[in-house]
């Protein structure tokens, strides 16, 4: 007799909510608690739903998670070419 071991499905978060939550990080400009940020979305969203699109930003290096709160990092390309012009060569 074959047992089917069942996976659990986990679900995972659409492509407009991991956007919704870039966005409202990207705007912060400042630290901000997962707290926080669950006050500054639109939209209500899960907790694990929040923890599973704060882990692949981190991953992706867009974001930093330290012991206050979380900070977003990734420069675009285009705010990094204006820095690189307005720098000084060495």
């Amino acid at each position: 007799m074959k047992q089917v071991l069942l996976q659990k499905s986990e679900h995972s978060p659409t492509l407009n909510t991991v956007l919704m939550v870039e966005d409202v990080l990207k705007n912060a400009n400042e630290l901000v608690t997962v707290a926080e940020l669950k006050r500054r979305l639109p939209k209500k969203v899960m907790h694990n739903t929040i923890l599973q699109i704060l882990d692949y930003l981190q991953f992706s290096g867009k974001i930093v998670i330290g012991t206050k709160g979380i900070l977003w990092v990734f420069t675009e390309r285009k705010d990094l070419n204006e820095l690189i012009k307005k720098g000084t060569e060495v």
